[in-house]
């Protein structure tokens, strides 16, 4: 029979070997984890947001976490029908654009704590313009894209951002018209007509002029088409003084 002794040494032997197999299985379990990490990483560098950034372009997410991103172009439902960025979820800027869009978020929030900007397309590859191009050309939508052969636009810079307003769980608030609606809907020149004739709310009406305060308080300018388009430089500006992104 065993005695007391040895009975308090074998169970103390069971723990000792318990302990040390879940030590080992937790071990394991980290080093699975940071290798998924380090495999997600690699990927990163290696895609279109390595390229990016690589060219000395600022994530969003890395200056402001509380500006939603939701690439447009990443998903099918566009003005091209299609998906245009493969492997892009990233909204990336010219860091002097990048700076001024965190400024714009400040101001928005000190008026309206309870909204956000949400960015819809940020810094855009020329190899991704000309598909759009490709898409309008010889179409009375063409003036809505900029030409790659021109030089492209402000985006192909790092120098443009398509917007909206959002609430804090990320969904959109009334602007008029959905972004990338081709026709004089978005156009911000004649609001008080598209308002007095009922082809905007007055929710959407101030929507739209809140985005554009704070917006050109923070040193951007609005797009005469588009209410959804800011640009931080012209672009003769753009053209004299930074790089295309590749």
């Amino acid at each position: 029979m065993m005695t007391l002794r040895a009975m308090i040494t074998a169970l103390a032997a069971a723990f000792a070997m318990a302990a040390t197999a879940q030590h080992k299985s937790t071990a394991t379990a980290k080093g699975s984890g940071a290798s998924r990490q380090e495999a997600a990483k690699a990927t990163i560098k290696a895609s279109t947001a390595g390229s990016i950034a690589k060219q000395g372009f600022t994530d969003i997410a890395d200056i402001d976490p509380t500006i939603h991103v939701s690439l447009m172009y990443s998903r099918a439902d566009n003005f091209t029908g299609r998906i245009l960025y493969e492997d892009l979820r990233q909204a990336y800027l010219h860091p002097l654009a990048a700076k001024a869009l965190k400024e714009a978020q400040r101001l928005l929030k000190k008026e309206r704590p309870d909204l956000s900007i949400k960015v819809y397309d940020a810094a855009r590859p020329m190899s991704i313009q000309q598909k759009m191009w490709d898409t309008v050309k010889n179409t009375n939508h063409s003036f809505y894209v900029s030409n790659p052969r021109n030089g492209g636009g402000l985006h192909n810079y790092g120098l443009a951002v398509d917007i909206t307003l959002c609430k804090a769980d990320g969904d959109t608030i009334p602007m008029g018209t959905k972004i990338d609606n081709m026709n004089n809907l978005s156009h911000i020149d004649n609001e008080d007509g598209l308002l007095k004739s009922g082809k905007i709310s007055r929710e959407a009406y101030d929507n739209r002029r809140l985005l554009r305060k704070v917006m050109r308080a923070a040193g951007w300018k609005p797009l005469r088409t588009e209410w959804w388009h800011f640009n931080l430089r012209t672009r003769a500006e753009a053209k004299k003084y930074f790089k295309v992104i590749k």
